[in-house]
């Protein structure tokens, strides 16, 4: 697996479906980088496709893996899991945050036929090739997607995927940020000419624009999400949220926290709740155990020191929290790999 960096990542916006989203302010770059330090984006399984027209192949049977494709030559169709259809073209990259059953389609009324049902081989690790030309078609008119199954989490900002589009892409906003078009052309070239190394190349070029992508959304004011990712846009909950993510380990106090956002209690705690839809205390309740359950099961740290690190005074306190809010006691993530490894079932039905 390929963790995606987003130190280098340059800025970049969602798709033109959550194009109403640059028209918000965006949220302080000091914030952004601050929530998303704890994303992990890895790809855990990847598809080189060839296919002749007419085809209809379909993804993602289960919620909860994301799905990453890359349209290396078009066009292609693709039918969300909400039934809408998108034209893509040569160059388009999208993510699907939350996966989903969908289609990739020669035409926006072909019926699809499961990916799994194809005859695959091997590449190299992790990543395997679809051909789906019948004899004598011609190589150079099919088209080619490569395409990702990714693990998709996102820390402490966790709860923003249930907030995500459910299809993210680039496509044709390749003109505000052309900073992007060198890294989408290479991965045309590899899926396209097929050099030695190309597969794992393509695997990472993916995992890193898939990164890009979140980002973008992120830094272009989410969207039309609503509810607590408000505080982005809020200056002042922003510093609330940030210095929070900063140090999850300090026993922060209401007045603490109205300090920093530079108001009474009493009005900080108000605003925050209408906001978030949740109390101060339960957001950095909340925060820390889904910062533990990262560092534990992903991460593979000792439970004495994610304890400590998250300021328990001692290991039955942090257990006793981590139950109350998760049902589960924190060694069930210490189980071998359980949690953090995707079984080959898994995969298959997330495909």
């Amino acid at each position: 697996m390929h963790n995606a960096s987003l130190s280098s990542a340059s800025s970049l916006s969602a798709s033109p479906s959550t194009a109403s989203s640059l028209t918000h302010t965006s949220p302080p770059s000091d914030l952004v980088s601050e929530l998303l330090l704890g994303m992990r984006l890895s790809g855990v399984r990847y598809r080189r496709t060839q296919l002749a027209s007419p085809f209809g192949i379909t993804y993602g049977t289960s919620e909860g893996w994301a799905q990453f494709h890359f349209i290396a030559r078009g066009p292609v169709f693709l039918r969300s899991p909400a039934g809408v259809v998108h034209a893509l073209d040569t160059g388009d990259a999208l993510l699907l945050p939350r996966g989903g059953r969908h289609d990739l389609l020669s035409a926006p009324d072909q019926a699809g036929r499961d990916i799994t049902a194809f005859e695959t081989a091997t590449l190299c690790e992790s990543v395997s090739s679809v051909r789906a030309c019948p004899q004598g078609c011609c190589p150079e008119q099919a088209a080619i997607v490569f395409s990702g199954c990714m693990e998709f989490d996102l820390g402490g900002m966790h709860p923003l995927v249930t907030l995500m589009p459910e299809v993210m892409h680039v496509g044709t906003l390749l003109e505000r940020h052309p900073e992007i078009l060198p890294m989408l052309e290479a991965m045309e070239r590899e899926a396209r000419t097929e050099r030695a190394g190309f597969a794992g190349i393509l695997a990472r070029l993916a995992d890193v624009v898939s990164a890009f992508i979140v980002r973008g959304w992120v830094e272009c004011g989410c969207g039309d999400a609503a509810g607590w990712i408000e505080a982005l846009r809020d200056p002042r909950l922003g510093r609330v949220i940030a210095a929070v993510h900063r140090d999850p380990g300090h026993s922060w106090t209401v007045t603490e926290l109205a300090a920093v956002m530079g108001s009474s209690r009493s009005v900080f705690a108000e605003r925050f709740q209408n906001v978030t839809g949740m109390t101060p205390h339960r957001y950095v309740t909340e925060l820390r155990m889904r910062l533990a359950t990262q560092w534990i099961s992903k991460d593979r740290q000792s439970i004495e020191s994610v304890a400590h690190r998250l300021g328990y005074g001692s290991l039955a306190a942090f257990s006793r929290a981590y139950k109350r809010v998760t049902g589960q006691s924190p060694g069930t993530l210490r189980q071998p790999l359980a949690l953090s490894t995707p079984s080959h079932a898994d995969l298959t039905a997330a495909e």
